[in-house]
C-alpha cells in the first residue's frame, strides 16, 4: 500500500483484493462479521518473518507494516478449526484451502487454531494465496484502522 495524503486513500498492489485505490472510512460502530477492514498487523516475529519473506510490504503500521485489506470472518469467542479448510464454529469457510507451501516452495505453517482472543478478530481474504488469519491466526480489533472502500479498482 502507498498512502495518498492524509485523506485516508492507500494504493493497493497486491491481489488478496482488487488493485487499485482504495479509501479507508472510520468505523464508528462495533467491526461485524464481513466487514472489509483496514487493519495494521500486530508486531510479532512472525509478522517480521513474513515481511522478510515478501508476504507484507513495508508501510507506516507499528513494525513497519503497510495496512491489509481482510475480511472480519469471525470474532471473539468464535472458535476456529483449521484441516484442510478452515472451520468457524463447525461450519466450514468457502475458499479457505491451506497451502503447504508458498510460491518459492517455502513451509508455511498455518495458524493452530482455537477459540479466538477477548478484543481479537480472524481475518480472511477469498484470493487463495492469501497471508491472512490462515496462517497468522487472529489479531487485536484494535489494529482495525477503519472500513476498506473502494475508489478506483480493477481485476488483472
Amino acid at each position: 500500500m502507498i498512502g495518498l495524503g492524509t485523506a485516508g486513500f492507500r494504493i493497493n498492489l497486491t491481489p488478496s483484493e482488487a488493485l487499485g485505490v482504495w479509501r479507508i472510512l472510520p468505523l464508528d460502530r462495533k467491526v461485524e462479521i464481513n466487514d472489509l477492514v483496514f487493519v495494521c498487523a500486530p508486531d510479532t516475529d512472525a509478522m517480521r518473518a513474513a515481511r522478510a519473506r515478501g508476504y507484507l510490504r513495508r508501510g507506516l503500521c507499528a513494525g513497519g507494516f503497510a495496512p491489509l485489506i481482510k475480511t472480519v470472518v469471525a470474532r471473539s469467542g468464535q472458535h476456529i478449526e483449521i484441516e484442510d479448510q478452515v472451520r468457524i464454529d463447525g461450519q466450514v469457510l468457502l475458499h479457505s484451502g491451506l497451502h503447504p507451501r508458498d510460491a518459492r516452495g517455502r513451509q508455511l505453517m498455518p495458524f493452530a487454531g482455537g477459540t479466538i482472543p477477548p478484543g481479537s478478530v480472524y481475518l480472511h481474504s477469498d484470493f487463495p494465496a492469501s497471508f491472512d488469519s490462515r496462517y497468522f491466526g487472529p489479531v487485536p480489533a484494535n489494529n482495525i484502522l477503519g472500513l476498506a472502500k473502494k475508489v478506483w479498482t480493477y481485476a488483472p
